[in-house]
């Protein structure tokens, strides 16, 4: 197999998603450990549940929702728990499931905690595009999604779907991986 290195275009343009992700998250991460003593992940829980039905999720479709490992979820899950933010129940469709259910503590740290947290993706993402740009962004990483998550056609793309990390199976597609 020849290696598709990439142009020098795609190398700037890489890197600087690369870079700016990063960062964006670093400043996301670090904003709301300081306005709400949580990480980034810990306040996603929180607004997923927020916009769930009756303020509830599935374990396993929150953790498809926020794209993480569902051990990943039980520890986020566990230690919003500790803090009186979130509780867990037995699903009533499905006796093996649990499912995650926002409290009213938990809503209350939100609702004190989203002002900031959308202050701050505005002012370090949104502000800094034109409108058109906005629609560029969301189409590009809507494309990039539907890719990595199979919605593309072909077998390594249905393949390549299966190893997302809520779903973690091997793939025979699956290759080194670069950055």
């Amino acid at each position: 197999m020849t290696t598709r290195w990439l142009s020098p275009e795609e190398q700037r343009a890489w890197r600087a998603y690369v870079a700016a992700s990063r960062l964006l998250e670093d400043a996301l991460d670090r904003q709301l450990q300081q306005e709400g003593g949580m990480p980034h992940l810990f306040y996603s829980v929180l607004a997923n549940l927020s916009d769930a039905p009756g303020h509830r999720l599935r374990m396993t479709d929150l953790a498809e929702t926020l794209k993480i490992t569902r051990s990943r979820l039980t520890y986020a899950v566990t230690r919003l728990e500790r803090d009186g933010l979130v509780r867990r129940e037995n699903s009533r469709r499905d006796r093996r499931g649990s499912v995650a259910v926002l409290t009213a503590e938990g809503v209350a740290v939100l609702e004190r905690t989203a002002p900031g947290h959308v202050e701050t993706v505005r002012a370090l993402l949104f502000d800094r595009l034109t409108p058109e740009q906005v629609g560029q962004l969301e189409e590009i990483f809507t494309g990039v999604a539907r890719g990595l998550q199979g919605e593309e056609e072909g077998e390594c793309a249905r393949s390549a779907a299966e190893d997302v990390p809520w779903r973690r199976r091997s793939s025979s597609c699956s290759g080194p991986s670069s950055g």
